[in-house]
């Protein structure tokens, strides 16, 4: 996670994709990382498709559900990382919902996350107030618990999640579940402002983003984008390429 740091110092923006792990089957996954590396995205999320997403859109879904009728787990998601033969370049991050954690034992997924390649962990149902469940084991292993703060967040709780951030914090820039959209309220700007202003470590805007409009719009307000239905519909239809000129308009020099 620290070349997360180095790419904010170096005025350089983050462009995070992410991805349902087991949709089109478990061997897709290695497949789908390499691609995405080698196409020069900064990390990686590793969605693991769970049954009651409470934070996902209809894309996310229909991809989850087609992953656990492959019979798709945690444990299956973290064993085949496990055995990736090639290099991974870029920070993965293992993105999950509490009840799958808590079934598997907190301590023994930390564990696993990190033989199987993880930087860090997002678990969007996790209340900052309840991170004592996680947070210690994820220390143990070196594993950094990414924040979420949303446009609700009021400024005291803000304030306080941003004084524990680590990694980068997840700057939630809609009022509902995850998806493609047309537009962002205008209200976002501020508040990835605010955010990135209080914030000690890169504010990264998701959910929603599909659009070079939109990065085009939060450009000056945040350090980068997350970009998660868009990516997953486009390897569900073989069309990853049309995902191409997104990540291109995030990362390239003009973008600085």
């Amino acid at each position: 996670m620290k070349q997360l740091a180095e790419l904010k110092q170096a005025g350089h923006k983050a462009f995070v994709a992410y991805i349902m792990a087991g949709d089109g089957g478990i061997k897709k996954l290695g497949e789908q990382i390499q691609h995405l590396q080698e196409r020069g995205v900064t990390a990686i999320e590793v969605g693991i498709p769970f049954s009651d997403p409470v934070a996902d859109g209809p894309t996310i879904e229909a991809a989850g559900n087609r992953a656990l009728a492959e019979g798709i787990t945690l444990e299956k998601v973290l064993d085949e990382m496990q055995r990736f033969d090639f290099e991974v370049k870029v920070p993965l991050i293992i993105m999950t919902y509490l009840n799958p954690v808590i079934r598997f034992g907190a301590e023994r997924f930390t564990q696993e996350a990190k033989k199987a390649g993880a930087s860090g962990v997002i678990i969007p149902d996790l209340p900052f107030e309840h991170r004592q469940l996680i947070e210690p084991f994820a220390k143990q292993q070196e594993l950094v618990l990414i924040q979420l703060v949303t446009l609700t967040t009021i400024d005291s709780r803000l304030e306080e999640i941003l004084k524990q951030a680590e990694g980068f914090v997840y700057a939630v820039t809609v009022t509902g579940i995850t998806g493609s959209r047309d537009e962002l309220a205008e209200e976002v700007g501020a508040f990835t402002r605010k955010v990135r202003e209080l914030s000690p470590v890169p504010v990264y805007a998701g959910f929603g983003i599909s659009k070079e409009s939109h990065v085009e719009m939060l450009r000056d307000d945040v350090d980068g984008f997350i970009v998660g239905s868009a990516i997953v519909q486009a390897f569900h239809e073989g069309r990853i390429e049309d995902v191409e000129p997104l990540i291109d308009a995030v990362t390239a020099p003009h973008s600085v």
